[in-house]
């Protein structure tokens, strides 16, 4: 994933420390039920279309503007699936990072599934039948993606 010009900023001046940030990620079905799925070109695993906000930027405004510049598929949000604090990551350069991540069922619009930048080695629809192997991340918010139910919330049940 590139990293935003606003995140090397704050880099700048706090250096490796955990960096707080959002997330958002967009399970996309076209009109035959196929789901959209990127190969990352940073560990060259498929997985889900996401990205990180542009400061001020709305999540449905990022999933369109994400799923666009990685695929060049135009969508339409639906609905929030998933909302979840994410584990912390070390990268390789020493920079801690923790994402809260903003995941929406998304509807494709337009637009050819194609390579549209340096994010992604290949991009591609696929049927639920036949999926890549994907890590849980992918494979749970598309499980949710496909089930009518209410917004999932990470916590809720202690919040009881």
């Amino acid at each position: 994933m590139a990293t935003p010009d606003f995140i090397r900023d704050i880099r700048a001046g706090i250096g490796h420390q955990l960096l707080w940030l959002p997330g958002v990620s967009a399970v996309v079905f076209d009109d035959r039920g196929r789901v959209l799925l990127g190969r990352r070109a940073d560990n060259g695993m498929w997985s889900i279309i996401g990205g990180i906000p542009e400061p001020g930027e709305q999540p449905a405004e990022t999933a369109v503007r994400e799923v666009y510049e990685e695929t060049a598929v135009h969508v339409v949000p639906e609905r929030v699936i998933l909302v979840e604090a994410l584990q912390r990551v070390r990268y390789p350069n020493g920079d801690l990072c923790q994402f809260m991540d903003i995941s929406l069922r998304c509807r494709a619009a337009g637009g050819a599934a194609v390579v549209n930048d340096d994010e992604s080695l290949e991009v591609g629809w696929f049927a639920l039948d036949a999926l890549p192997e994907l890590e849980e991340f992918a494979v749970a918010r598309i499980k949710m993606a496909m089930d009518d139910g209410p917004a999932w919330f990470a916590g809720i049940e202690q919040a009881r």
